[in-house]
């Protein structure tokens, strides 16, 4: 990435841009990071970069019109007023406003083939965590085993709701333990000290959504790269602030056995933990590049068939690719 280009960061201050700030700072250090605010509440907020104290820009075509890429991390509000205002910049979307756009094209470098490309003037819209996560295990696994079927549950983190579901998770805990009445706008449930399969009837966003969201994704990333079948998926909200847990069943045409499958897991971006060691988990997986696996088991009641275990950092894993994409555009 050369050292003149200005890259714009719109929601400097979300949990995902600061996520990208910190990714972006480490894979290309020198290279300007205008930071923009997602609304005009924002405007002139101050901030830390680089170890320095500065503030938020406001969101108008001024200070878009010089950036060879702008990464998209607020709100959908904030995306929809930024394709206005600069239409022909390299936009990489996290909010997933623009993913029914003509112009969008999904995006996850870390999954896809060598020699990947797309339309001059698309908008990248990067792709949900979980489902990279999941095509990045069956991508190694298929070509050498074939994969006949597969299943996943995925445990959702509260700040895939972004700092609105963190804050409410937050409050749900605290309220519960003081026998107090509990916030409900993001969930409309009680989700501290629960599993949930469906969000209540009043939530802004319902669970399924995002459920079909994973699939989408999932389905059009598998299609670009190994061709493995598409698994079946269950989305569960987990009452846990970050990160995903993905419980994953693959039936194989021929089981090689869990040490064939480790070996030809065993390679970054994934952090093998093999079956000796300790499983991954959530909160070790926090800050970490890539994702974890373990648990590698065979299914006891069918021969052809094993479990695997895997944990990720959602906000680190799509702000690694969405930087990625910024590396290819400028």
């Amino acid at each position: 990435m050369p050292r003149s280009a200005t890259v714009a960061l719109i929601g400097g201050d979300s949990l995902m841009g600061r996520e990208i700030r910190d990714v972006f700072a480490a894979a290309s250090p020198g290279v300007n990071l205008r930071l923009i605010a997602a609304d005009d509440e924002e405007t002139g907020a101050l901030t830390e970069q680089a170890g320095e104290a500065t503030f938020l820009a406001g969101l108008d075509a001024s200070n878009l019109e010089d950036a060879t890429a702008v990464f998209l991390a607020a709100s959908v509000e904030s995306t929809r007023q930024a394709m206005k205002l600069a239409p022909g910049s390299g936009l990489i979307d996290l909010t997933y406003a623009a993913e029914d756009k003509p112009t969008a094209r999904l995006r996850a470098p870390m999954v896809e083939p060598k020699g990947y490309k797309t339309p001059r003037g698309a908008i990248h819209v990067i792709a949900n965590a979980a489902a990279i996560a999941v095509t990045l295990v069956l991508n190694r696994l298929h070509p050498h085993f074939t994969v006949r079927r597969s299943l996943m549950h995925v445990f959702e983190p509260a700040s895939e709701r972004g700092r609105r579901g963190l804050d409410e998770l937050q409050q749900q805990t605290v309220s519960l333990l003081a026998f107090k009445g509990i916030p409900k706008k993001v969930f409309d449930a009680q989700l501290a000290f629960n599993l949930l399969a469906r969000y209540g009837e009043e939530a802004p966003q319902a669970l399924e959504e995002a459920e079909l969201r994973i699939e989408r994704h999932l389905a059009t990333l598998l299609s670009n790269s190994s061709q493995a079948p598409m698994p079946s998926l269950r989305l569960v909200q987990a009452p846990v602030f970050h990160g995903y847990a993905i419980s994953l069943w693959v039936e194989f045409e021929s089981n090689p056995g869990v040490g064939a499958i480790e070996a030809a897991l065993d390679a970054e971006p994934i952090d093998l933990r093999v079956s000796e060691a300790e499983p991954p988990n959530i909160v070790g997986a926090a800050g970490q590049s890539g994702i974890s696996m373990g648990g590698v088991a065979l299914d006891r009641n069918h021969t052809q068939a094993c479990w695997l275990w895997i944990a990720l950092d959602n906000l680190r894993l799509q702000a690694e690719n969405a930087v990625a994409v910024a590396r290819e555009l400028v």
